[in-house]
């Protein structure tokens, strides 16, 4: 008797079956990526595209209503609410050039300082701006802006233009000399680099010494791997008098008060004129009426009574 077929002869047909569909499957993927390229959603996704994107026909139209507005009309509400929406809308353009600046200015400066001196330069620039010469604002504001930032920086600095360029000089003769000669220079070579004397180098060296201002609560990164943080208040060298050496003061005085109580009556004078007061042995002899050797010879002996007297005391 013939035996059936086996099942897995069966099978063969739906197993021949699984490529051709497999392939037609990578085939519609194929066809499918082109789709997936060009559609205009990969696009639109793409943060980078998007901010270069120019602003819409409306946003310009927009716009440029705005300054018909602000400069066609004198004096309205129409002005007065054209002129607060163009401020609005060229701020960032303020805080992007109050960032610039603020990079080569110290820590102690604010930014926003520097905002609020920008914005009076915007408002200069709107109402100075000529929309029909065809200029863009964006050119015309900026340096505008920034020499308001400039301006005020200058006029709250107590320190004159003049000492500013000569730190300047000297802090580049610094750094060339060390470049040449890969080492530090010394106060000859700086000055005969500047072209003046030795003493008319201190003389600037004094002058913008106080050019830097520092904040005593400056935190401050101190140690070898700059972990430890400290404020500049306690970097500074405590030189306030011991207790033990202001009480032995205030006893000394003491004693020497009792001392000169002890003097005569014109001893006493005469170390109260001349340590307190002075005066000239000259002129406290006009006021006792004797000659200034008459004076000196009072004062040799009134020392000489306090010294034993302390020494005694000791």
């Amino acid at each position: 008797m013939p035996r059936a077929p086996k099942a897995e002869k069966a099978k063969t047909p739906v197993e021949s079956s699984k490529p051709k569909k497999a392939a037609k499957t990578v085939k519609a993927a194929k066809n499918d990526r082109p789709a997936a390229r060009s559609g205009p959603v990969r696009v639109a996704s793409s943060p980078r595209v998007s901010t270069r994107q120019p602003a819409s026909p409306d946003e310009l139209n927009e716009l440029a209503r705005l300054w018909e507005e602000f400069k066609q009309n004198e004096v309205s509400g129409a002005r007065e609410g054209a002129r607060e929406r163009l401020i609005l809308h060229y701020a960032p353009l303020v805080k992007y050039v109050a960032s610039r600046v603020a990079t080569g200015l110290p820590a102690s400066v604010d930014q926003a300082d520097l905002v609020s001196y920008g914005m009076f330069g915007l408002i200069d620039a709107l109402e100075k701006f000529d929309p029909g010469r065809g200029n863009k604002f964006e050119t015309y504001e900026i340096p505008r802006i920034k020499g308001a930032i400039i301006d005020e920086l200058r006029a709250m600095d107590w320190v004159p233009r003049s000492v500013r360029f000569k730190a300047r000089e000297i802090e580049k003769a610094y750094s060339d000399l060390e470049s040449l000669h890969k080492r530090g220079p010394t106060e000859k070579e700086v000055a005969a680099r500047l072209g003046v004397t030795l003493r008319e180098l201190h003389e600037v060296i004094n002058q913008i010494s106080f050019v830097q201002v520092l904040q005593l609560d400056e935190i401050l990164s101190v140690g070898s791997d700059r972990g430890e943080q400290v404020s500049l208040l306690d970097t500074l060298a405590d030189r306030g008098t011991d207790p033990t050496t202001a009480l032995e003061g205030e006893e000394t005085r003491g004693l020497l008060a009792a001392a000169i109580n002890s003097l005569s009556e014109r001893e006493k004078i005469v170390v109260t004129l001349y340590y307190f007061e002075g005066l000239t042995l000259a002129e406290i002899g006009d006021i006792l009426g004797v000659t200034e050797s008459r004076v000196c010879q009072i004062h040799t002996k009134a020392v000489g009574q306090l010294r034993l007297q302390l020494v005694e005391t000791e």
